[in-house]
């Protein structure tokens, strides 16, 4: 893998392909500022791609195209930029590195072939980025470091690569090594230590090749020594490594042949030093990702299964198979309409053809299963936000689609006459809550249709209209992805506001209580005359509602006991303190009087709705709150700060127990009010350092303390997300 001069095409060309051994698909990742785009810009304009590498400041880069990552100055969304070199296609998906936006990095993950570890070489790395490291090592997704922001004065590489080997393993081991200018501050170049040579950067790209200075040889022998023997552990040849120890020099060509294999099989990850600003390391990165990363042809493909679910063979990346793809994001643009950023795993995607599109397994999300057959109008390669057309997508590469009137994110599109399914890939569950509401009566319109729109391109957004608040919730993953989704709509002309999410209570009586319901009018004409006695008894929580006709000597008509109970049944509903639903009672009808004339199914109902107040008055009524379990996974470092914060929401400890899904993390069980929790997202993630996450489900109705119940007795019902 030593370094071959760059290979420039006419900037602004879109790359073509037909052959997937002649693609990369590389996923960015790194925590938020570690410098992503900036890398992908610095390589789209080293290969020539673009004509001059844009600014994340100034908003001009291609990947931050989105007004919301303008504005926040970091990536919002996935982005798709590809590039050619040495007649390999690479296609750089930059994902965000901030929490909220994990849904986009999901998305780029299922795209990609291999990944490439973005570490700052001023601020090291999150824990997020250490856990995901992890998570690639579970599927051997071959995985290369670079380590980026050498121009910067606290700048330190060594630093930087002895993190990277305390929380990646000891088989990262970097290619070269920086070499300072004379001011000894500034990079200026790079010694190979595969090839022993140094590449000067002083005139820019390509590198100037020479010998190393007398200076540069103990740094060069000391770490090269290490990345050989790291090389010769993973060659195939067992043979090698006793050459080695012999003193047997062993030929550029073997080590550089065996290091592609141990990358490509996810054995090796290179470590190479590169500087965006100064373009110190580009041709080297450039070369590990078209020759040390692995085409689509060595990466295992998503299972799939028929619409029906209906078991089929896997899959091959042949251009000539089966067409099958997926549509990995979906964005809206205001003037092109609708756009699929798709990978093709199977068969070729051509122009003007005729296509299944399916989409399945996300109805709790808000997205309804669907099948429809579509025209595919034109394919493109994207460029960021530009499109450029191409004749075909063949399997392997990565392309976009424009005004599908039904593909959103995770669907897949495959041939009309044999429609296929993907397997989803995982999603994490929104849990931050925003109400919104429309500012207008005008405005209802086109609030309905852009959250439609919004809720079919992010699979981590969910849209929920709660029938007892009549409240509609957007469930977010965090206060960021609430800002970005919240500008979204209103750049699409909506004007809205939010409110505070309200959250479903409950009322009961705690004490057996009488009730006596009189409705008695008379106003000319049949008047309306009915009386009823009840006794009320709460029943134990979760038991629901009884009624009990004890009525003796037809007091009350039999057939109006009926009506006493419907009366019941909707004073219950309407509440009887603050407006919420009764549960858990047992009423029984003891006695009534009727009249032979005035009487009627309404006036029972009234008398019957009437007792249930009266009976309120002296029976203790409670208000209930939801109580849900709560699983919370953590660091073992974060168990005491987060069990004390559960235990400040009201919160009941259950328990704690290894995590069976990663080494020193802890899974935190507790019970805790829902009225608690509806923050608890962002709180969590600023407790943990982004490093906890949680789930839950609703369990039972707990009587709230009196001090907060009276708090709320004057004010709106509140309701349950």
């Amino acid at each position: 893998m030593a370094q071959k001069s760059q290979e420039k095409g006419a900037a602004g060309g879109a790359p073509v392909v037909t052959e997937p051994a002649r693609i990369r698909n590389v996923v960015l990742v790194g925590h938020s500022g570690a410098g992503k785009t900036t890398l992908v810009e610095a390589l789209l304009a080293a290969s020539g791609t673009i004509a001059r590498a844009g600014d994340v400041a100034a908003g001009t880069t291609v990947c931050d195209h989105d007004p919301a990552a303008v504005r926040q100055q970091r990536s919002v969304s996935l982005a798709c930029a590809p590039l050619l070199h040495d007649g390999i296609k690479v296609n750089l998906l930059d994902t965000p590195g901030y929490a909220d936006f994990v849904g986009e990095l999901r998305a780029g993950l299922r795209a990609a072939d291999a990944a490439l570890f973005v570490v700052s070489a001023v601020d090291g790395m999150d824990a997020a980025t250490a856990a995901l490291w992890e998570e690639c090592a579970a599927v051997d997704m071959p995985r290369a470091v670079a380590v980026a922001r050498l121009d910067h004065p606290r700048a330190d590489f060594d630093e930087a690569v002895a993190l990277c080997q305390r929380v990646f393993g000891d088989n990262v081991l970097p290619l070269h090594l920086p070499m300072l200018g004379d001011d000894g501050v500034s990079t200026v170049g790079l010694l190979g230590l595969i090839t022993r040579r140094v590449f000067d950067y002083t005139a820019g790209l390509p590198a100037q090749v020479r010998e190393p200075d007398p200076e540069h040889l103990p740094a060069i022998v000391e770490s090269r020594d290490e990345l050989i023997e790291g090389i010769i552990a993973e060659s195939e040849d067992e043979s090698l490594m006793d050459r080695y120890l012999s003193g047997e020099e062993i030929g550029t060509d073997v080590l550089v042949e065996d290091l592609e294999k141990a990358v490509a099989r996810g054995h090796f990850y290179p470590v190479v030093p590169v500087c965006a600003a100064t373009g110190v390391g580009l041709d080297a990165l450039l070369e590990v990702l078209t020759a040390g990363f692995p085409s689509p042809l060595e990466h295992e493909l998503p299972a799939v299964t028929g619409v029906d679910g209906s078991p089929r063979p896997p899959l091959t990346c042949d251009p000539d198979g089966p067409l099958v793809a997926e549509v990995v994001k979906t964005t809206v643009d205001r003037h092109v309409g609708r756009v699929s950023l798709v990978r093709v795993f199977s068969g070729t995607l051509r122009p003007e053809q005729t296509v299944h599109v399916s989409g399945h397994g996300m109805a709790e999300r808000g997205h309804p299963d669907h099948d429809a057959d579509e025209r595919v109008g034109h394919v493109y390669t994207p460029l960021g936000a530009s499109l450029r057309e191409v004749g075909a997508c063949v399997a392997g590469d990565i392309c976009a689609l424009t005004k599908s009137g039904s593909a959103e994110t995770g669907d897949t599109i495959s041939a009309k006459d044999d429609p296929l399914l993907i397997a989803p890939w995982e999603m994490p569950e929104p849990l931050l809550p925003v109400a919104v509401v429309a500012h207008s009566r005008a405005d209802e319109d086109a609030l309905a249709r852009n959250l439609a729109r919004l809720v079919a391109a992010d699979p981590t957004l969910r849209l929920e209209r709660n029938p007892e608040t009549h409240q509609l919730v957007l469930w977010c993953m965090g206060e960021a992805h609430a800002d970005v989704v919240l500008e979204r709509l209103r750049a699409g002309g909506v004007q809205l506001d939010t409110e505070p999410v309200k959250i479903a209570l409950r009322e009961t009586l705690t004490v057996p209580a009488t009730g006596h319901g009189r409705h008695v009018k008379q106003s000319g004409g049949h008047g309306q005359y009915a009386v009823c006695d009840i006794e009320v008894e709460p029943l134990p929580p979760g038991a629901g509602f009884e009624f009990v006709d004890r009525v003796v000597g037809g007091a009350v008509p039999h057939n109006y006991v009926p009506s006493v109970e419907k009366g019941v049944r909707a004073q219950m509903a309407r509440g009887l303190v603050a407006g919420h639903p009764v549960v858990d009672l047992r009423v029984t009808l003891v006695d009534g009087k009727a009249h032979s004339v005035d009487s009627s199914d309404a006036a029972f109902q009234t008398a019957g709705a009437l007792a249930l107040r009266d009976a309120a008055e002296k029976g203790q009524p409670a208000l209930l709150e939801p109580v849900d379990e709560v699983l919370v996974r953590v660091p073992d470092s974060s168990v005491g700060a987060v069990m004390g914060d559960l235990s400040g929401r009201r919160g009941r400890v259950l328990g704690t127990e290894a995590d069976a899904e990663a080494e020193g993390r802890t899974v935190v069980r507790a019970e805790v009010p829902a009225t608690e929790l509806l923050r608890y997202a962002a709180e969590l993630r600023s407790m943990t350092s982004g490093t906890g996450t949680f789930r839950r489900h609703f369990v039972r109705y707990d009587p709230m303390p009196a001090h907060l119940a009276d708090q709320l007795r004057t004010t709106t019902p509140t309701t349950h997300p």
